[in-house]
């Protein structure tokens, strides 16, 4: 496999597709680098170099006991960033990969960033407080992690053929490959890992990271997010990047990168050759 070794000893897998100029792609919780198939193969076939790496904890990479927060995430990548010796990279975020590279930007710079997109992200915070009300109650964050320590097996099959993919929609035609897809990457992470991840993608506040992009900003949100509700995340993210480009896409769940492929696929290559 190819991999990179963090300074803490961590083994960070990553796919390395195409030539041109570079990409990341940032997945989302619980997956892996394979939730991007989709847009990597499209963008590597029209002259980008895409690189999807698998987040500390997910995927193939290492399962570290501690260091399953976003600064460590963050410095994950920015390792990656440095080890490849990339200039002028784009990157994406979806859901909690949109945290990631939300915090790179506030830990980091865009000293090498040409671009940014979030993708149905969690930034700027998804957790109600006083300041945040337009968020999702702890209550929602501490049933996952019950069902995760009773039983994240069903967790990970409940959570795709429901509201992951719309599919408890009236109406909605579920899929049985996007729903296996999803658990089989999920059953990848460790469980710690995935575990602790519910805290830091829910919790983590990335306003002040958000307030430093100063690159062309692309944020795509679906308005049936029941995971990620698009005025929370989406909407309130445009607000405080001024020049960053909202797409809201209509009757679009959580999990548009499959569900609205094709359109997002062509939004993104229409963004990185704008």
């Amino acid at each position: 496999m190819t991999t990179i070794t963090t300074s803490d000893g961590v083994d960070i897998y990553y796919k390395d597709w195409g030539k041109g100029a570079p990409v990341i792609l940032s997945h989302g919780w619980p997956l892996n680098a394979d939730s991007w198939e989709s847009q990597a193969f499209h963008l590597a076939s029209n002259g980008f170099r895409v690189i999807t790496h698998d987040r500390r904890g997910h995927g193939r990479s290492s399962q570290p006991w501690d260091g399953n927060d976003m600064d460590h995430y963050a410095d994950d990548l920015a390792e990656l960033i440095e080890k490849l010796d990339l200039a002028d990279v784009s990157l994406f975020g979806f859901s909690t990969g949109g945290g990631e590279i939300a915090r790179y930007v506030g830990r980091h710079g865009t000293a090498r960033v040409a671009k940014l997109g979030l993708i149905a992200a969690v930034p700027p915070l998804m957790v109600k407080t006083e300041a945040n009300p337009g968020g999702l109650p702890i209550e929602v964050f501490d049933g996952l992690r019950a069902g995760s320590l009773a039983d994240r097996s069903a967790l990970y099959r409940d959570l795709a053929s429901g509201p992951f993919f719309g599919f408890n929609r009236a109406g909605a035609q579920a899929s049985q490959g996007m729903i296996d897809s999803f658990w089989r990457q999920g059953m990848q992470a460790g469980h710690k890992n995935a575990y602790e991840s519910i805290k830091a993608f829910s919790e983590t506040d990335f306003t002040e990271d958000l307030k430093k992009f100063d690159r062309p900003t692309l944020i795509v949100h679906g308005d049936d997010d029941q995971i990620v509700p698009i005025d929370a995340a989406g909407r309130a993210s445009a607000k405080l990047v001024p020049h960053a480009a909202l797409k809201v896409y209509s009757g679009a769940p959580h999990g548009l990168a499959d569900t609205h492929k094709d359109q997002l696929n062509a939004d993104m290559l229409t963004f990185l050759k704008s």
